[in-house]
């Protein structure tokens, strides 16, 4: 039978080839052991279908085919994988990446098309169908684990929502605490464990010591960590990803919150192994009541501030997280304010000391806080915050009267920085922040000279403790700060510090379609904002009401949805500087009512992430200001790629394309070579990329070319010798790039070169050494030689392997 021959093909050939090819990879062992762990089980299994003969129906012959398919690309894969050396981080990323997809669609087939139904049907199995669906089952829960996080024992689902977050440095007086939570976890009747506490007590970090525990992870052989927004869609969000993980696949985007629930509780009760669910910050007893199951194995901590009433009930404990005693606030303030050289910096008096500690009450953010904010700082400065602390009550109202002390930690931030750390208001809680969002924002409200001088701004908060930075390898090393690959966060009760200071702002998220009613009630100034902030679901333009925002300098619309329509009061917002919209949806969203943008003459930036780019001819009258365009994650309409417009009139003042994460963009719009002003162009991570346009040297006051990580790209035009005042070049990461053209050496005034990651480059043109003004060369040890004639007047970087790859997973996650 036709099956058969195809089960055996499988089962004799290609599955042991694809294993057997696996043991010579040594580059990326972690996601290629999991596809080996997957294939020693599936060999096996194929074996045993082959050899009973299995009748299929022509459905699941067809998907047999096509999974044989599969499996022979995989193969090829496999053994591209063997060539990879292990110096090349991004090929490494790549392939790592692609290896966990093959995994992915392997694990989903057994799952999907080899469902445990088909064999129970199937007459000559019936003898002994309770082996072979534990056999298909088996491997059903452990779909998921293609992504490289979730195998073996007690292992952490560390990827985007999942994320355990890192323990600080510091913790001080946690010790018993750890102890009696874990107890009370262990106990056999506890299904959920609320841990409850004020904010800026610990919760978030005692939870994350927990999960890292030993004997935790010895009991749970997985442990998913999640921070819980208060955002309409969260509950949904959360949802999507535990699915994928626990082997529930990607859910339609047609399906509602209550399908999806209901999905995750039927995988969840077939999953064999213990796992642990942890929800942090929790703000709506709801949460906890729709994750709840009595599976055996299945357990919950939920961290919250309200000692919710739920956990008085059959199945729930919870366990109050006391603030540090004197002694540890003591050692805690110690170890963050205080210099480990004795004789540098400022040594205060022990009562001056116990001063401040007292009124900090106990909260660890507190303490770091205010700590932080006095290293190394003059006498004066301690005496002044004693000061001004012991002027307050005890804090007995945890909520107003810790922020009161926060407050203090402010006092020396200069206005604008002050003003800057407020704008953070503007975003949802537990969401990273892009950074470059942020910077443009910044620039536009406070008339900074440029980006670099918001950047600086950031550093500062960073330094204070008052925001997190994730980074990028990128920001220290290469020709250019780029900010594509940064994100802020923030922890929560900063966030309420922010939110409790900020004056001229509005925020709003509504759960059903259209503006609040109830908002129109609140004090005049919340609608004289400056920056506005807008998070919905699916809009259209009869689901917005008619706000009056005449002031509005930036917006921003955060929305989950594939349509999405611009508010139509955008038109009078005359004074609109910077636009930013975003989808957090898994599909890239239509926009419509663009005509809301007609009117929008001031506005400078634009930033659109997971959008579908529109032509441009929807647009009918020109952005005359309009200076920078970001796009993130887009897909790109073929009509845009074949607008023929006056960009001289549409356009006239654009100086910056920025252009990230695009997958599906394979050239540029041939329009953009008109754009004569541009000053940069950035192109990052858009791995289907495969030439620039042949008139790119037209773009004749370009200033910086970035086109990182465009693994498509195998040369660069000749033309580009055209860009007489490009002074930046990066073309890094770019693997097939396999020659650069002969006419660079005419690049006059090229200063700096990135090439790290052109591995293919084994040779320069020889016009290449006519680039006298080029001052320095960032690349690997393998192209540094190519310099070498040049290495009197020519600084070669070659900065050290960064194998830490978790920077990449941020743009994935967000």
């Amino acid at each position: 039978m036709a099956e058969s021959i195809i089960l055996g093909t499988i089962a004799k050939q290609v599955l042991p080839a694809i294993l057997q090819a696996t043991y010579q990879i040594v580059s990326f062992r972690e996601d290629v052991e999991q596809l080996q762990n997957t294939l020693e089980q599936l060999v096996p299994l194929f074996k045993e279908g082959k050899q009973v003969d299995l009748e299929l129906t022509d459905q699941k012959r067809k998907g047999l085919e096509k999974f044989e398919k599969k499996l022979l690309e995989g193969e090829e894969l496999v053994k591209k994988c063997c060539k990879i050396s292990a110096p090349n981080i991004f090929q490494k990323y790549r392939y790592s990446r692609k290896i966990s997809s093959l995994n992915k669609t392997i694990r989903s087939f057994c799952g999907l098309e080899l469902q445990v139904e088909s064999w129970r049907d199937n007459k000559l199995l019936r003898s002994d169908v309770q082996q072979m669906r534990m056999m298909v089952e088996g491997l059903t829960q452990q779909q998921g684990q293609g992504q490289g996080q979730i195998v073996g024992v007690g292992t952490l689902g560390n990827e985007g929502l999942l994320a355990v977050p890192k323990i600080p440095d510091r913790v001080v007086g946690f010790g018993m605490a750890l102890r009696d939570l874990k107890n009370e976890l262990f106990k056999e009747n506890v299904t959920v464990l609320g841990l409850c506490a004020p904010g800026g007590c610990g919760k978030s970090t005692l939870a994350a010591m927990l999960c890292q525990d030993e004997e935790v992870r010895g009991k749970f052989k997985e442990i998913f960590f999640v921070n819980v927004p208060t955002t309409p869609t969260a509950t949904y969000e959360i949802l999507q990803t535990l699915l994928e993980k626990i082997g529930g696949g990607v859910l339609p985007s047609s399906w509602s919150e209550e399908n999806a629930m209901k999905q995750f509780h039927y995988h969840l009760e077939r999953k064999p192994e213990q796992l642990l669910l942890v929800l942090d910050d929790v703000w709506d007893k709801s949460v906890i009541e729709k994750f709840f199951s009595r599976t055996k194995g299945f357990k919950m901590l939920v961290t919250s501030r309200e000692e919710f009433q739920v956990y008085n009930t059959e199945y729930h404990s919870k366990y109050h997280l006391e603030k540090l005693s004197h002694q540890d606030s003591m050692n805690l303030f110690r170890q963050t304010a205080l210099s480990q050289d004795r004789n540098v910096g400022f040594e205060p008096e022990e009562d001056l000391l116990n001063q401040i500690v007292r009124c900090c009450d106990g909260f660890p953010l507190a303490i770091t806080v205010i700590a932080k904010s006095l290293y190394q700082q003059h006498p004066v400065i301690w005496e002044n915050m004693a000061k001004k602390l012991s002027k307050g009550s005890c804090i007995l109202d945890f909520d107003e009267n810790l922020r009161e002390r926060l407050s203090a930690s402010l006092d020396s931030l200069e206005k604008t920085v002050l003003d800057c750390f407020l704008d953070l208001s503007s975003f949802p809680e537990d969401k990273r922040i892009p950074a470059s969002a942020l910077i443009n924002i910044w620039c536009e409200l406070y008339e900074l000279d440029d980006e670099n001088e918001a950047f600086v701004i950031l550093l500062e908060l960073a330094s204070r403790n008052l925001v997190n930075l994730v980074g990028s390898r990128k920001m220290t090393t290469g020709i250019v700060a780029s900010f594509n690959d940064l994100f802020v966060t923030q922890h929560d009760l900063l966030r309420d510090l922010v939110i409790y200071q900020s004056r001229q702002r509005l925020i709003m998220y509504k759960r059903e379609k259209g503006i609040l009613e109830s908002g129109r009630k609140q004090e005049n100034h919340y609608f004289n904002p400056r920056l506005v902030y807008l998070g919905t679901g699916e809009m259209f333009v009869e689901s917005w009401n008619d706000l009056q925002l005449p002031e509005v300098e930036v917006l921003i619309l955060n929305f989950s949805a594939s349509n999405y329509s611009l508010p139509p009061f955008m038109e009078k917002m005359r004074k609109l500087k910077v636009v930013i919209v975003v989808n957090r949806g898994r599909t890239c969203a239509k926009l419509s009512n663009l005509i809301s943008l007609r009117e929008l003459a001031n506005v400078k930036r634009i930033r659109l992430e997971k959008v579908l780019i529109p032509s441009l001819h929807e647009f009918t009258l020109p952005l005359m200001n309009l200076q920078q365009v970001s796009l993130v994650m887009c897909d790109f309409d073929h009509a845009l790629m074949q607008s023929t417009i006056n960009v001289s009139y549409e356009l006239p003042n654009l100086v910056e394309i920025n252009i990230d994460y695009c997958h599906d963009i394979v050239e540029l719009p041939p329009w953009i070579c008109d754009i004569i002003n541009l000053r940069t162009l950035s192109i990052t991570s858009c791995d289907k990329l495969s030439a620039l346009p042949e008139r790119i040297g037209d773009i004749t006051d370009l200033d910086l070319l970035r086109l990182h990580a465009c693994t498509g790209l195998s040369s660069l035009p000749d033309s580009i010798k055209g860009l007489q005042k490009l002074r930046f070049l990066d073309i890094s990461d770019c693997c097939d790039l396999n020659m650069l053209p002969d006419g660079i050496g005419e690049l006059h005034c090229l200063k700096k070169l990135d090439m790290r990651g052109c591995n293919k480059l084994s040779e320069l043109p020889p016009s290449a050494m006519n680039l006298v003004h080029l001052k320095e060369v960032i690349c690997d040890q393998d192209t540094a030689s190519l310099w070498e004639p040049r290495s009197s007047s020519l600084k070669i970087n070659v900065p050290e392997n960064d194998n830490n790859l978790d920077w990449l997973g941020v743009i994935f996650d967000n």
